[in-house]
Formats: C-alpha cells, structure tokens, sequence
C-alpha cells in the first residue's frame, strides 16, 4: 500500500512547491508533478504514469481535487479507472473518502465547482477582451508570419514547401498568403 502525490499547476510560471511539501508532508513516497491545464487529460503524462503504475491497495493523493480535474467529466473518469484499479484517492485540504457514497457525493461537488469556476474564468476573460476591443485597444495576437517574406520567396520562383521550410512555418499558411495575395 503506497501513497503517491500527484501536484500540477497550469503555467510554466506558477510553483509546485507548496503542494509538493503538503504532499510529501502528508506521507507520500513518491510526488509526480506537472506544468499543464487541468481542463484536459490529454497531455498529461505524470499523471497517465501515475495511473499506469499504482496497483490495488495504493492510494492517490492531491492537495485539491482541482489539482487532478477541472472538469466534472475528468473527474469521474480518473475516479471510475482508480476504482477499478483498487486504488483510493484522497486530497490533503478536503474530506474525500471515496469508498462512501457521502464521500463521492462530496467529490461530485467539488468537481462541479471546480468545472464552474474554470467557465467563470473563461467567461471574465471573454468580456474583457470584448471590452479591450470596444475601446480599440485589443488588436489580437500579433502575426507570426512575414508576408513579405512570403511574397518575395514566391517570386524568387520559389515553391510552396521551399518557402514553408526556410521560414519555420507550415506549407498551409504559404498558401493562405498566396491566396490572400490573388484575390
């Protein structure tokens, strides 16, 4: 019966070190940890290693349940493959037992709060670039590619995967300008 901490954040700029201490704190034996949105499984690997890894009897540990799934959907997923692997989940700053039914209702709820307050923070951050635009103020992300470059490669003769490989970028963008530029 291992304990093993899983601890992520976001940002490449945010820090794991509290959660990584409450978790080793808390008698972890291993923490894996990892630098991505909690919105999506997909890309996580420390934590598909952790799953991959644990067998019956061990227990997965996390400070927040938003730590593991920002999504109700998620959630229930990692809880249901814990399961059938014989594998507990607990959470160092919130009552979750997950062999009792108050205790997965309980996970539930944090789950549906953790999935409102990402769609809260999308939604905030929606009208504020509305109202940057509004007073002309948001103009976008800047463009990565050079047209010029593009337009000067072509007529030097150059094809479309030519140009693509000397500027870094890919062959389907060359033609957008291209096709930008004939119309």
């Amino acid at each position: 019966m291992t304990l093993y901490g899983y601890a992520r954040v976001s940002t490449n700029d945010q820090d794991l070190t509290i959660q990584r201490e409450a978790l080793l704190s808390a008698g972890c034996e291993l923490v894996r940890e990892e630098k991505r949105s909690g919105t999506t499984l997909e890309g996580r690997q420390e934590l598909d290693t952790l799953m991959a890894f644990m067998r019956p009897g061990d227990t997965l540990m996390v400070t927040r349940i938003d730590r593991l799934a920002r999504s109700i959907g998620d959630l229930q997923d990692i809880v249901r493959q814990l399961k059938a692997k014989g594998v507990s989940l607990r959470a160092t700053e919130q009552p979750i037992d997950t062999s009792t039914a108050a205790g997965k209702a309980f996970l539930d709820m944090l789950g549906v709060f953790a999935e409102f307050e990402t769609n809260l923070r999308k939604e905030r951050q929606l009208e504020g670039i509305a109202k940057a635009k509004e007073a002309g103020v948001y103009k976008g992300r800047k463009p990565s590619i050079d047209v010029e470059k593009v337009k000067a490669l072509h007529a030097n003769g150059q094809g479309a995967t030519a140009i693509a490989k000397a500027l870094g970028i890919g062959r389907a963008s060359v033609y957008r300008v291209l096709e930008g530029d004939a119309s």
